[in-house]
C-alpha cells in the first residue's frame, strides 16, 4: 500500500497470483496512485469478498483489478457486487494454460461487464485502471500522456539497433 489515497483495489483468489499481480503494483506506484492488495476468494471467503466489493465505493476506490485462475469467478462476482469498473486478469494455470480463466472472465452475462486483459496481463490491467482514473484527474492524465510518449521514444530507438 502507498501513502496516497487508495483508489485501486487489487484482489486475487490466492496468494499464488501475487507474483503476476506485482506488475500491476509497479505501474500504480509509477503513477503515484494509491492501492491496496487483498486475497479474497469468491469461493473460500464469499462473505468477506462480498463485503469488500459492496463497500468499495464508500471506501474511495475507483477501480478494482481482480485476478483469478481456473474457473476465474472472482472478477465476475466482484462486478455483480459493485458499480465500479472491474478489470479481470486471467491467471495462467497448469492444466489449460489460462484459457479457462480467460474464457470465464470474458464471457460475462449481459449487465455484468468485466474488462478483460490478456492472460497474466497485470501490467495492462493497471494501465487501464490508470486510464480510468485519468478521466477525472488531469495530473494523472498528464503522467499517462508522458508514459505513452516515453513508450513511443523507446520503441523508435530500437530502430537504431537494427543491423542487417
Amino acid at each position: 500500500m502507498t501513502e496516497n489515497k487508495i483508489e485501486v483495489g487489487i484482489i486475487m483468489g490466492s496468494d499464488s497470483d501475487l507474483p503476476i499481480m506485482e506488475d500491476a503494483v509497479k505501474v500504480l506506484k509509477e503513477f503515484g496512485i494509491g492501492y491496496e492488495v487483498k486475497v479474497l476468494s469468491a469461493h473460500r471467503t464469499p462473505n468477506q469478498h462480498a463485503e469488500y466489493s459492496r463497500t468499495a465505493i464508500d471506501r474511495g476506490l475507483k477501480v478494482i483489478i481482480a485476478a483469478a485462475g481456473g474457473a476465474a469467478h472472482l472478477p465476475g462476482v466482484t462486478a455483480a457486487q459493485t458499480t465500479l469498473p472491474v478489470i479481470g486478469v486471467p491467471i495462467k494455470g497448469k492444466s489449460l494454460e489460462g484459457m479457462d480463466a480467460l474464457l470465464s472472465i470474458v464471457q460475462m452475462p449481459p449487465g455484468i461487464p468485466v474488462a478483460t486483459v490478456a492472460i497474466n496481463g497485470a501490467k495492462n490491467a493497471a494501465i487501464l485502471a490508470v486510464s480510468i482514473i485519468a478521466i477525472a484527474n488531469p495530473h494523472i492524465n498528464a503522467k499517462l500522456v508522458e508514459y505513452k510518449k516515453k513508450m513511443e521514444r523507446e520503441s523508435l530507438a530500437k530502430n537504431d539497433n537494427i543491423k542487417i
